[in-house]
């Protein structure tokens, strides 16, 4: 927040904080705090907490699938005998550390023992002969279930080659999700998980948990093991794929040139507002950017449009945001906040403008800016040398440097969002809850205005150049706290805007003048998430998952991209295996061609956005969505 020059440490000490918890360095887990933070993922996936116990053999064959194992009845039987009544935390760490993870080349090598003609399938009619006459029979059903994967079986034959990736791959994506989830839940984290304690990275890993005396018995110290089984490895996977269906769409070059947005022809005559705002990438990928209410006094035609903001860069400098895909929902304000009825969004497009035309009623709309994050994502590639922000003369007197003043030139631009020149109170703070999560008051607001150059109660460019300086003043030129800013609002350490999409809102409206005002910022997983979930529930292609009709993948296409969601009506949540690997030409907005997803009970959510690498040429989508017990 802003103050004056005699009182630097209001300023600095918000910032500050900040600095130094991102300049703090975890030090790297032991073996032993993986080995139990994966069987806490695994454990806590199936119970709300580690002090529940496994109270039946189905819960500890998913607690153990979970943890990437693959165990087979007599596996189960081993640990489970007729007098175990329950299991706890730690007995199942006991469990992981004697069922070691099946390998795929331990998988690979059991199934060529099935491939009689050596070409990586084996037939329908030998599988099923094999999985239900011989050794641990499957039944019918199970043997229909892998029979029916979409992505592993065609033309009467099973490849298992497939199959062992999807079966790997869904283990690893599967306790992946765990991990993070277990990562974001801060209350999982501080929980106590058996008789392991999860303490800071400096002490030393909990010992061993002892053996809890339920599970100490003969058995215990036989050598038998399931690893390379392909019989239990396929018994496991009726469990994990219950069904699957896909859905294929090819898309053209052209795709989008019989819908492409037209200006009305007596727009010049239309009364305009427009806001700028920005889309921001958050350090778990989420996205979130600034939303808008807009204020329609009479009934009128109305031309919206959102496009990426052009500032003004470096001659021959590319700007990577430029690319983007922008988007606005549009919702009706109905009474409340908490009451909006979704009206349209801005599906047409021309180059890099999105839009919509149509009539809307008087009253109070809220604008939901959105971005599939396909091309807005986190910067992979190193940057080896850091930009100068600041240098002393031979005075010793501290400046900004050019490249620096000329940075600052753009967050200005971007965070102007009426357009004015002016940064007003409102708008300073939008910037100031992004980069160090508080407010300016009144009282911290007119200091500002005493000691930096502003116009008509708002702050200049020059004002805010200058509020930079004493910032880095404060800390006798030490740029920590600038830096902070500067990640803050998407830039890296050469001072490129790489992870933020700045953007510009017009609206035309033919009778009357719209009026349109930043409200809030807020993350997709919030009102957007709703609403895309709405949009495609109304508009999209709907698969069902299960024959009880509760698990339904809908697919919505536009010119653009591909949205795909998931819609829950069960009791349970449910574990979607997602697969697209045959896609072409495609990136989605996971970064991933193969991950699992988890539903909540009886919820809607978003699965994936997925656009064309390359718009100049086609591009194919093939999804496979499975379901996971």
């Amino acid at each position: 927040m802003a103050s004056s020059p005699g009182s630097d440490a209001a300023l600095s000490s918000q910032k500050s904080t900040l600095s130094e918890s991102s300049r703090t360095k975890k030090f790297p887990l032991t073996e032993e705090e993986i080995f139990y933070m994966n069987c806490r993922a695994a454990y806590l996936t199936v119970f709300k907490s580690s002090l529940e116990n496994i109270i039946s053999k189905d819960q500890l064959y998913l607690a153990l699938q979970h943890a990437g194992r693959n165990p087979s009845q007599k596996t189960i039987n081993k640990y489970w005998t007729p007098q175990t009544a329950k299991l706890n935390f730690d007995d199942f760490c006991i469990i992981l550390r004697k069922e070691k993870p099946t390998s795929k080349a331990e998988l690979l090598k059991s199934f060529k023992k099935l491939d009689v003609n050596d070409d990586g399938y084996i037939l329908h009619t030998d599988l099923y002969k094999i999985l239900t006459k011989r050794g641990e029979k499957m039944t019918q059903e199970e043997v229909n279930a892998i029979i029916t994967l979409a992505d592993v079986n065609t033309d009467g034959k099973f490849d298992y080659l497939k199959f062992c990736k999807l079966y790997m791959t869904t283990s690893e994506q599967c306790l992946k999700t765990t991990l993070e989830k277990l990562e974001v839940d801060s209350k999982l984290r501080r929980q106590q998980f058996g008789s392991h304690i999860e303490g800071s990275p400096e002490r030393d890993p909990s010992p061993i948990p002892k053996s809890s005396p339920r599970i100490i018995r003969k058995t215990d110290q036989e050598t038998f093991s399931t690893k390379g089984d392909a019989r239990s490895s396929l018994l496991s996977a009726t469990r994990k794929f219950k069904t699957s269906v896909s859905f294929t769409i090819a898309m053209g070059v052209n795709s989008n040139r019989n819908s492409k947005l037209t200006e009305p022809n007596s727009l010049k005559e239309w009364q305009c507002a427009q806001s700028k705002g920005c889309f921001f990438l958050e350090e778990d990928s989420e996205v979130i950017s600034h939303q808008y209410r807009m204020q329609i006094a009479q009934r009128s035609m109305v031309y919206l449009t959102i496009k990426p903001l052009n500032l003004s860069q470096v001659e021959g400098k590319p700007s990577p945001w430029l690319s983007v895909d922008t988007a606005l929902y549009i919702l009706k304000e109905n009474e409340s906040h908490a009451n909006l009825q979704l009206v349209c969004f801005t599906e047409l497009r021309n180059r890099e403008v999105f839009g919509w035309t149509g009539e809307l009623g008087p009253g109070m709309y809220w604008l939901i800016p959105f971005t599939t994050g396909c091309k807005l994502k986190k910067e992979i590639k190193p940057i080896t040398e850091e930009a100068q922000l600041v240098y002393r003369d031979e005075m010793g007197e501290l400046f900004l440097t050019k490249e620096f003043r000329s940075t600052l030139s753009d967050i200005f631009e971007i965070i102007d969002l009426d357009g004015n020149g002016l940064l007003s109170i409102e708008e300073y703070n939008f910037f100031e809850l992004r980069t160090s999560g508080e407010k300016c008051d009144e009282d911290a607001w007119a200091v500002c205005r005493e000691n930096f150059d502003t116009k008509k109660n708002e702050l200049t460019r020059q004002g805010f150049m200058d509020l930079n300086l004493m910032e880095a003043n404060d800390r006798e030129g030490d740029p920590s706290d600038l830096w902070v800013t500067l990640h803050s609002m998407g830039y890296n350490k050469a001072l490129e805007l790489t992870e933020a999409c700045p953007f510009v809102i017009s609206a035309y409206a033919e009778k009357c003048k719209p009026r349109i005002k930043a409200a809030h910022m807020e993350g997709c997983s919030g009102q957007l998430e709703k609403t895309i979930c709405k949009s495609v529930l109304n508009k999209g292609d709907a698969k069902v998952m299960d024959v009880s009709e509760n698990i339904t993948v809908l697919t919505y296409k536009c010119d653009t991209w591909i949205t795909s969601v998931i819609e829950n009506k069960s009791e349970s949540k449910v574990i979607i295996h997602v697969n697209n690997e045959l896609s072409k030409n495609c990136i989605n907005s996971r970064g991933l061609n193969i991950f699992a997803v988890e539903v909540a009970p009886k919820s809607t959510m978003v699965c994936q956005h997925v656009m064309p690498l390359n718009e100049r040429q086609e591009w194919i989508y093939n999804c496979v969505f499975s379901l996971l017990s």
